[in-house]
């Protein structure tokens, strides 16, 4: 009578190791391109270049440059609003840049990766 289930020989066939394989090496990818992501800079303006923000792709704000033309003490909020335009667009970049990463490593499947 005939086994049924299992492999042959009951180790694992060869396609199964060869995708272990390709996982690792993915991975291995993945982990490389994370930590380039991290130290690339993304820089965006606001109130026509009166303020820029850069960050890195680890959403780390690496610097703020405000113009003198755009500090007018008679109307703060407005200054405030250019820095978080400025911040959240260049955080956008970043976070477009992580999703345009696990694209191209995964091929589009998805699959919900938390990075």
């Amino acid at each position: 009578m005939a086994k049924r289930g299992g492999f042959p020989g009951g180790g694992m066939p060869g396609n199964m190791s060869n995708l272990m394989k390709q996982a690792q090496r993915m991975q291995r990818q993945m982990e490389e391109s994370q930590k380039e992501l991290e130290t690339k800079e993304f820089t965006a303006k606001s109130g026509g270049g009166a303020v820029e923000v850069t960050v890195y792709g680890n959403k780390t704000v690496k610097a703020i440059t405000i113009s003198p033309e755009a500090v007018d003490p008679d109307d703060v909020e407005m200054l405030q609003d250019m820095i978080l335009a400025a911040v959240n667009e260049a955080m956008k970049q970043a976070d477009e840049a992580g999703g345009a990463m696990m694209n191209k490593m995964t091929g589009g499947l998805g699959g919900g990766f938390p990075f």
